[in-house]
């Protein structure tokens, strides 16, 4: 029997180059390939440190830098982050579509849903039967109109079944009410529901994201007890003769908030809004979130409204930006026409365009974001458990899509925890 030969007793990139064994520690493309790597994870910290802020392109924060108590989230975590923060994006991406346009006579599909929600404890994340990819991130309409992809992606490839979201919905109801509180549900329609006529005659997903909407309106009102204001804000539309969503941004006008603030104060005190007196007040431009996608910088006019809820012509609404992500206090001295109950609420970016009316009618509100509901299960309980009534804005392809951290039952089992440890009597 031949005798085995050994193997050198050095690493094969060490060996010389004529050697049967000699292969490189790195080829030119694995060479290539690190340096493009390096380059691509450095740039953004290079960037920075000689001035270079990243642009917010999308209805979203930028990715945070990955913590290094994420374990291999740490590492799989960087692509978004260098991603986000990769300097001249906004002008890459307009060269990208410039190109598109020109050469293939269509616009460049940038991000095909690729950003989601961080998926809370869990969370149901099978593997869908449609890639999302498929889906462009800006969904160009009729009559210069623009809607925001995830409309249609996140319906059709739902992170939670339609049941699982439901049961979500129901269990928070039962650990708010269950210690003694108030609970509402206002589920903010998307813009494509709302005007589905300036929507293209074919685009990528219209069959899936039709039959799932028909789906989530049919059941989620009925088995929720969520507010359903379609028909409200059509009707308030017609009155103004004017679209209460803007044409080139996803979210409703402030005509759209007001309409929220009414339904709720309605529904919590049936006859509060008798003696409300909405005036318009000043107009500002809004930099349009779905342009961003397309490396655009386009505004829409925002008319803004006075409130004065018992009738006077003193105006009651409180500007203050916020995200949300730090809860947002807002508070006012009771006048008649206004819920004196304490109320506290998780809302979204539609929440953005009512929370001056809900100050203007609401004497002690504070407002929190529902992925921060999801991070801090218990610091969110304790923040509910301050209110009377606990109010949901949530927006429906978030929603319709699962995408929600926070639909989990056991962050609602969480939270409601606190709750019941400090129930109204």
């Amino acid at each position: 029997m031949s005798r085995q030969k050994k193997l050198p007793p050095v690493h094969e990139a060490w060996l010389p180059r004529e050697h049967p064994l000699h292969r490189p520690r790195h080829g030119r493309r694995q060479l290539a390939a690190l340096v493009c790597a390096v380059l691509f994870f450095t740039a953004p910290l290079v960037s920075w440190v000689f001035g270079a802020r990243p642009a917010q392109l999308e209805n979203r924060p930028l990715a945070a830098f990955p913590s290094v108590t994420d374990g291999w989230g740490f590492f799989t975590g960087m692509n978004a982050w260098a991603t986000d923060h990769l300097p001249f994006r906004r002008q890459a991406v307009q060269s990208v579509d410039a190109l598109s346009r020109g050469v293939f006579g269509e616009p460049a599909r940038l991000d095909g849903g690729s950003h989601t929600s961080p998926v809370g404890a869990g969370q149901v994340d099978e593997k869908p039967q449609i890639d999302e990819n498929v889906f462009p991130a800006v969904i160009e309409g009729k009559g210069g109109w623009l809607y925001l992809g995830h409309d249609v992606s996140y319906r059709c490839v739902p992170k939670r079944s339609l049941d699982e979201v439901i049961a979500g919905l129901r269990r928070w109801r039962q650990v708010v009410e269950a210690s003694g509180r108030k609970f509402q549900l206002v589920v903010a329609p998307d813009k494509s529901t709302v005007y589905p006529e300036n929507l293209p005659d074919a685009f990528a997903g219209e069959d899936c994201s039709a039959k799932a909407r028909e789906e989530f309106w049919k059941r989620v009102p009925r088995e929720t007890g969520a507010l359903d204001m379609r028909g409200q804000l059509r009707e308030v539309a017609a009155r103004n003769q004017r679209p209460i969503y803007h044409d080139i941004d996803t979210h409703w006008t402030h005509e759209g908030g007001i309409t929220m603030a009414y339904q709720l104060a309605e529904r919590l005190e049936p006859g509060a809004t008798r003696d409300w007196k909405v005036r318009p007040s000043r107009q500002y431009p809004h930099s349009a979130d779905i342009p961003d996608l397309l490396g655009q910088d386009r505004t829409v006019p925002i008319q803004a409204y006075s409130l004065a809820p018992d009738g006077s012509d003193v105006d009651n609404t409180q500007f203050k930006p916020s995200d949300f992500h730090e809860p947002l206090h807002l508070e006012s001295p009771p006048k008649p026409g206004m819920v004196t109950r304490p109320m506290r609420m998780v809302g979204d970016s539609f929440t953005q365009f009512a929370s001056p009316y809900l100050a203007a009618t609401f004497t002690d509100l504070t407002i929190v974001h529902p992925d921060q509901v999801a991070v801090d299960p218990e610091a969110a309980g304790r923040l509910l458990a301050e209110g009377e009534i606990v109010t949901f804005e949530l927006s429906e392809r978030f929603v319709a899509g699962g995408r929600y951290p926070m639909l989990d039952a056991a962050v609602a089992d969480r939270a409601g925890a606190v709750l019941a440890a400090h129930p109204i009597r």
